[in-house]
Formats: structure tokens, sequence, C-alpha cells
């Protein structure tokens, strides 16, 4: 098979017969054998009937997976990448912003390019300034924590991948954000990126809005790094700066008992230790420092072991 297109949705039902017409005639015209998997998100609306109706209508090309509540996004394109079978995987948001007149040259850059994922690059956009000029800031601070630097939209849901990259990868949370990041961690490093044609919505709302959805891709870009750069060795980080720190406060206590026993040999009248400040704070240190050796070292015990991190509950699937 040539190319699966995954499509994560939530409360889309208006879209999806047009998106998957447009889909349809795309595929056609340049003769791919393609498979459409939507994954229902929990939606409350009637996504799901209008998947099963695409289903009976085109029970070759059409797959659906329905989530009993809604999880998020990365969840969807987890179960999506499991089901995806084509040699080409392109990633598209349901809400008709993301054009599927796309996909023939997004399919070459994998194939003749030998690309192992490409990312659409939404030049013109049609979102409100409060999402714009949030999403360029994370831009780049995502090029700059990740050494990728060709990419300007990391967050673009219209994406292409060699069926590897999507088979070795673990979007979970919501890392989806970052799954060029992702890629790169596993060694699939020839990415780009092709610029892409942006629509206004022409559906319902946007349901990705929200300052709490910027703050939490910082949080979770923190995270990949970390776990990219430590995740398999947390005892290196936590294990050296505990070891800075426990050294540090007892050569402070031993200064401050060494001084003491000096003024005592000589007479000289001084306050209790117990009544110094310096004596508290080297004996935090030497806590903390304790306490950060040993999360090093349960951490190494631990490290990426849950087995249920990408448990789903999902009702059905067609």
């Amino acid at each position: 098979m040539d190319i699966s297109v995954v499509i994560p949705l939530y409360n889309e039902d208006e879209s999806l017969p047009e998106l998957y017409a447009w889909i349809e005639r795309v595929m056609n015209d340049n003769k791919y054998t393609y498979e459409v998997i939507f994954v229902n998100d929990g939606s409350t609306d009637r996504s799901w009937e209008v998947i099963e109706d695409l289903k009976t209508k085109h029970p070759d090309s059409v797959k659906g997976i329905k989530f009993r509540r809604n999880y998020g996004k990365s969840p969807a394109l987890y179960c999506g990448f499991k089901e995806a079978q084509g040699n080409v995987v392109i990633t598209m948001d349901a809400d008709l912003q993301d054009s599927p007149d796309e996909i023939p040259g997004l399919y070459k850059m994998i194939t003749e390019e030998k690309y192992d994922l490409v990312s659409g690059y939404k030049q013109k956009r049609y979102d409100p300034i409060s999402k714009t000029i949030p999403t360029k800031l994370f831009n780049a601070t995502a090029r700059k924590v990740s050494g990728i630097r060709n990419l300007h939209d990391f967050n673009c849901g219209l994406k292409a991948y060699r069926k590897d990259v999507v088979k070795n990868i673990e979007v979970y949370g919501e890392m989806h954000r970052y799954i060029p990041y992702l890629a790169k961690n596993a060694g699939f490093d020839r990415i780009g990126e092709k610029v892409v044609h942006h629509q206004a919505r022409k559906y319902g709302s946007s349901k990705f809005m929200g300052l709490n959805r910027f703050v939490n891709g910082y949080l979770d870009l923190l995270t990949l790094w970390f776990l990219s750069s430590f995740g398999k060795k947390p005892m290196h980080v936590f294990g050296f700066l505990g070891s800075i720190m426990f050294l540090i406060g007892f050569i402070a206590t031993i200064i401050i008992g060494a001084d003491k026993l000096w003024a005592l040999a000589y007479g000289i009248p001084q306050r209790l230790i117990t009544d110094s400040p310096y004596f508290y704070i080297a004996l935090t240190m030497m806590m903390i420092g304790t306490q950060l050796f040993l999360a090093g070292f349960l951490g190494d015990l631990i490290s990426r072991s849950s087995n249920n991190r990408n448990d789903y509950q999902i009702e059905k699937s067609i």
C-alpha cells in the first residue's frame, strides 16, 4: 500500500464527508493505493456515525477507531500509527484547514528525496494573532532546544513519514508537538519541511485554544529534552548534582567545625555552632545532595519502565 492517512478528530462531523471526498479525489488522480484511518477521540457529536457511514460506502479504504473518552491528539496518533499499513504515513487535521492537495508533494519528498519525515510549514496562516504570536515564540524555542534548525512549524498537523518512523517512535501525553524531535532521537535525522497551504476553518471552532496549550507545550519540551539527554542515565544528572551539593555542604561543615575548635583552643569567645545560619545551610545542602543522589539511583531503576503509558480504552474499531 502506498499511503496511510491518519486523521485524529474531535467533534468534526460536518467536515468529515467533504474531507474524505477530497482525499479520495487526490488519491485516484495520482493512482495511489491508500487507506484513511479516522481516530475519533471521544467526540460527543455525530462524528462516529459519519465514520461508520463512510466505512459502509468505502469498505476497502476507510478504517475507524473510536475512543471511549477524550484522551488527546497524541494518543489518537499513537493508535493510528499502530494501525497504519502504508509505506508512507500522512497525518492531517480533520477541520479542512490542511489541504489534501499537498499529499502528492509530501509523498514524493519521502519516496524520491528519501526524507524520513517531512513537516508542513503554514507560512501564511488564517489564525488569530493571539495564536500566531505564541506559536512563533514556541517554534523558536523548539528549534533551539531540539537542534532541528530547518523547521518553522513543529506543531503543523500536516506531516509525512516513512513507515519505519511511525513504527519506532512513541507518541504519548501531548508529545505530538515534538514528533520531529522524537524521530531525531530515534535515529531518523533526515527531516525536511514543505511550505503548505493553510485554509481558513470552514466549520465550527478550534478545539486547541487557550493559554494552557502553550504552557504545557513548554513543559513537554523540557521533559523531552531531559529524557533525550538523561532519560537512559538519570544518575548522570541527579547523582552529579547531588554529589556536588553534598560535597559543598560537607566541606562547609568541616570549616565551621574547624573554626570552632580553633577558637576553643585559643580561648577565643565564640557563639554556639547551632546559632550560626551557615551550619544550617551546610546541613541542608548535605541533605538535599543525598536526596538528589537517591533520586538518580531510583530513576535508574525505574527509567522508562511504565508498561501502561499507552493503554487507551478503545470502544470500537472498524
